[in-house]
């Protein structure tokens, strides 16, 4: 009888003993996993403020030097094509940029585009907004008031009917119609000028394209 009671005492005493043990180890478990996502956290914590502050800087100083990024000089093509030999600026900025050619032919830009689904916008653009829209594959049909009216009437419904393109009056350009893709641009006639044709079937999401495929909807629309 003594010896089945000291028995089960001590069966009492080992399953405790276990217990203990394993409620000691969940504890180290416990802690160790704590510490570890403490350290997790922080580091997140921490990284995730180097990456603003370098984020931050980066927006400063693009926005300081963003007209810095462009570079180079137009080279005239046996088809009269002007196409941009150099460096042409892909930033995002806030500000306004100064551009060496009227209208731009690419460089820095604002973060929103133009809609350019065969939009034709009768009052002036912002570059920022139009040099956007040639990053995603665009033509970028330009107009003086010396340009026909009749021209421009033609050139609209051409517009209109061609995905990835857009139109617009600008006042400081060179020639009364201009042709603008990324990286390209050329004077036309008129509407019946068969330069054009062949410009839109070569630029609209055409190799010089940055960003193919990208939206030409969902932007700005004035």
């Amino acid at each position: 009888m003594g010896s089945a009671k000291k028995s089960s005492n001590t069966a009492r005493q080992t399953r405790i003993a276990e217990m203990r043990r394993a409620e000691e180890a969940r504890d180290r478990r416990n802690r160790i996993l704590t510490i570890a996502v403490s350290t997790v956290v922080v580091a997140g914590l921490v990284v995730g403020g180097v990456v603003l502050v370098r984020s931050q800087s980066d927006d400063s100083s693009s926005d300081a030097a963003s007209d810095g990024k462009t570079s180079g000089k137009f080279v005239a093509g046996e088809d009269g094509v002007q196409t941009w030999k150099g460096t042409l600026g892909r930033n995002h900025v806030t500000k306004e940029v100064s551009y060496p050619a009227e209208p731009p032919v690419g460089g820095d830009h604002d973060q929103v585009w133009m809609n350019c689904d065969g939009d034709v916008y009768t009052e002036p653009l912002k570059n920022e907004n139009a040099v956007h829209s040639l990053e995603h594959g665009a033509v970028w049909v330009t107009y003086t008031d010396k340009a026909p009216k009749t021209e421009v009437d033609k050139l609209a419904a051409k517009v209109k009917k061609t995905p990835y393109s857009l139109m617009s009056p600008v006042d400081k350009q060179k020639d009364p119609i201009m042709l603008t893709a990324w990286g390209h641009q050329r004077t036309v006639t008129g509407a019946d000028d068969p330069n054009v044709d062949k410009f839109f079937e070569k630029f609209v999401q055409g190799e010089q394209t940055p960003e193919p495929g990208a939206a030409c909807t969902n932007g700005l629309s004035e």
